[in-house]
């Protein structure tokens, strides 16, 4: 007899999948097998619910910075927490309810890995909550991820979900007896039901079993700890029957030497169609190639970019790409809404770096050939921005996690094509031993340990050191190095004194200061507009570092970008700035450089060229070149593209 069937959702994720969740669970109202009433509730108001025999609670819960739940889940979770523990709800105060329960989460954060998804089922377990099967993952690592990807982990656990709701539709009884211990289900009869439900057996099916988590194995694992390591003859199978499952999965997914195999392109189906569907042209297994929007803007004669503004680049000349779309960091305002993997090593297939080079470089001439007879594009610029002449290596993720970057640069500056390199400020080893480069660049999201986790969200425990010794390394360096800080209105603009310090740690030859760039709503980050600063607000915060800071001075302004740079006393010349590179003579240095086997060095004032009076701070144009004509938007809201 079909009855019916309530499925509240209490659902928090910040992922981009939330949708594709919500679909599915409005999906099941309309199956007929199923005859379920969905309710979606994203506002976890828990007390509303009727705890009644026929309702199954669905949890989609994610796991944010430090194990930590999402914003709009704190307060539920933590009365959880406390009810789970509170005698005066005591024991049974859940007991009729039946829920499922399925955690997001992404394995590289070591120690917190699906850490909410863990605790609600086991509090609500602990107050005599019955589970409908067992708790799902999806771990957003591709490398770790047990379907090789989030959705397809949550695929998984769907596809038994509905193979579970459908049995209790048809007025199956609930396969535990309700005399469980600590959340372990030792119901022999469990196994037995589920193989006349439907579902495969464990012997025929074994690898599937990797697929599904929940707190079974957890809690029988403390169950060991506490009764010591006797073990029963009768009960010797079942448990070599775990030890070897859980051989088989920390060899398939967490060993140290991962075979050929295992050595992922991780640029999987979704991944691909994420990054294809914002204009990314995709190269091998780790890396991509996308036209800036500058690029786009130069070949109009619309204007460039603020590196045009500040070091004399040609925009409709500058190719944007990444040998590594991984990153280390999940900060809060980035601009690819975390469509790339994260990683705190490099563990893919590997492609060589001139095929990289080759590759990106053809995709991007391909992509500056689409605008051949578009209305506006000076035909001159067109056929300069065919040959490349800069390379941004900012794209997305951390291109200095590439084991091969320092041949991919060579290969640039064989091609006498600059190099502008942008790192997070995580790697200091690979700062020291990288080759010269054009502009070395360095993050500087924030300046405090706090303030730096909570906006950069970094993988590696010890971020802080990591980001003080990349500082400490890039003041080694004897070329052009630049502190990139990017303004956050109400995260990181009150920090005057401590980004003081830091600026004196590193002694970069520039500072970049931006206002955070807008890219729309994203479930990933809580920006919105108002954490975007006004240009007055950036030009003011700057001006105020700059009299902490007696070696700077601020020398340019692009406006349009929302931007301005501090330079170093050095690059002020009888009171004119030099902050414009000179390129031909830095291809000429790298390559006596190279050919001297590293022993005939050079500094950032050996290619500066002066910069024009139009990029001058203070100067009418206020950083836009007056070559080119400027197009207003005919409404004055604020302008959120960037670069």
């Amino acid at each position: 007899m079909v009855f019916e069937l309530l499925d509240r959702v209490l659902n928090d994720t910040v992922c981009a999948f939330e949708s594709l969740f919500h679909s599915w669970l409005l999906y099941i109202s309309l199956r007929p097998d199923t005859a379920a009433n969905v309710e979606i509730n994203s506002k976890l108001c828990f007390f509303s619910l009727q705890c009644t025999s026929k309702m199954i609670c669905v949890f989609l819960v994610a796991t944010y910075t430090d194990g930590k739940p999402t914003e709009n889940a704190e307060w539920f979770c933590k009365w959880l927490e406390e009810a789970s523990t509170d005698f005066r709800y005591g024991k049974t105060y859940l007991k009729g309810m039946r829920y499922a329960a399925f955690g997001l989460g992404n394995s590289e954060y070591v120690g917190h890995y699906n850490t909410v998804g863990k605790n609600v089922d086991k509090w609500l377990w602990a107050l005599s909550a019955s589970r409908v099967m067992g708790r799902g993952e999806g771990d957003c690592n591709v490398v770790k991820s047990r379907n090789g990807s989030v959705q397809a982990d949550f695929q998984a656990w769907k596809t038994k979900f509905m193979s579970r709701l459908q049995a209790l539709a048809r007025g199956e009884k609930k396969t535990c007896s309700g005399k469980c211990k600590k959340g372990s289900c030792k119901n022999k009869k469990k196994h037995q039901q589920g193989t006349e439900e439907g579902h495969p057996s464990p012997e025929k099916h074994s690898s599937e079993e990797l697929f599904e988590s929940s707190s079974d194995s957890e809690s029988a694992a403390e169950e060991e700890k506490e009764h010591g390591s006797v073990i029963d003859m009768e009960d010797l199978g079942s448990v070599m029957s775990v030890i070897k499952k859980a051989k088989v999965r920390s060899f398939v997914w967490f060993s140290a030497p991962v075979t050929d195999t295992l050595l992922l392109n991780w640029l999987n189906l979704n991944f691909f169609s994420c990054l294809f569907c914002i204009g990314y042209k995709l190269i091998g297994s780790h890396s991509g190639v996308k036209l800036c929007r500058w690029t786009k803007s130069m070949l109009r004669g619309r204007g460039g970019c603020y590196k045009h503004t500040f070091y004399g680049i040609e925009s409709h000349r500058c190719m944007e790409t990444t040998p590594s779309l991984a990153c280390a960091n999940k900060c809060v305002f980035c601009w690819r809404h975390h469509t790339n993997p994260v990683g705190t090593e490099w563990r893919w297939k590997m492609d060589p770096a001139e095929k990289i080079l080759k590759e990106a470089v053809e995709n991007h001439q391909n992509m500056i050939r689409q605008f051949r007879g578009v209305p506006g594009v000076r035909p001159e610029r067109f056929e300069e921005g065919l040959s490349v002449k800069h390379c941004a290596l900012s794209l997305v993720g951390e291109p200095i996690m590439y084991p091969e970057i320092n041949s991919f640069l060579r290969l640039l500056h064989q091609r006498h094509i600059s190099s502008f390199l942008v790192t997070n400020a995580q790697f200091p080893e690979e700062i020291r031993s990288l080759v010269p480069v054009t502009q070395l660049y360095v993050s500087v999201d924030a300046s405090t340990k706090d303030s730096l986790k909570r906006i950069d969200r970094p993988l590696f425990k010890d971020f802080w050191q990591r980001f003080l010794d990349s500082l400490g390394a890039l003041g080694e360096k004897q070329q052009r190095t630049v502190y990139r800080l990017t303004l956050v209105k109400a995260w990181n603009v009150d920090e005057l004194k401590a980004y003081a310090e830091l600026i004196a740690l590193g002694q970069p030859d520039f500072i970049e200061i931006k206002g955070v760039t807008y890219c729309g709503e994203s479930s990933a980050s809580s920006l919105t507009m108002a954490n975007v600063p006004w240009h007055e607000e950036v030009v003011h915060f700057v001006q105020q570092l700059a009299d902490m800071l007696p070696d700077y001075e601020i020398a340019c302004e692009h406006e349009h970008s929302n931007c301005l740079l501090l330079a170093h006393h050095k690059f002020k010349v009888d009171g004119e700035w030099w902050t414009w590179i000179d390129y031909e003579r830095f291809q000429e240095l790298i390559q006596q450089y190279e050919e001297s086997g590293g022993t005939m060095t050079f500094s950032a004032l050996d290619y500066v060229a002066k910069t024009p009076g139009w990029a001058v701070f203070g100067a009418r144009e206020r950083g836009f070149d007056p070559s080119d004509t400027r197009f207003q938007r005919k409404n004055k809201t604020k302008d959120i593209s960037g670069c």
